[in-house]
């Protein structure tokens, strides 16, 4: 699964989410990904404060402000099953 940390009204946001959708379309597994409003939890406003967005997978940072494509490629190949295997959601 991949997180990433957001708020209301944030361009960079939604460009990074819509940039990160297209490059998970179409994976031979399912991408989930999980987008944190760091508004909604008072830790993650003052944490983040005005640095968003952020990328994460589980606690690795793949990127900030904008999408690191190589870098999500480079996760999405860890994430590809086995040949012949059967892909979970990850």
């Amino acid at each position: 699964m991949l997180t990433v940390y957001s708020r209301a009204g944030c361009g960079l946001c939604d460009e990074l989410l819509a940039r990160l959708r297209a490059l998970c379309a179409g994976q031979p597994v399912r991408i989930e990904i999980k987008v944190v409003d760091v508004d909604a939890d008072p830790v993650l406003h003052r944490r983040y404060g005005l640095d968003v967005p952020l990328l994460f997978a589980g606690d690795e940072e793949l990127c900030r402000h904008r999408l690191d494509a190589a870098a999500v490629q480079a996760w999405l190949r860890q994430q590809m099953p086995p040949a012949g295997g059967q892909g979970q959601p990850v």
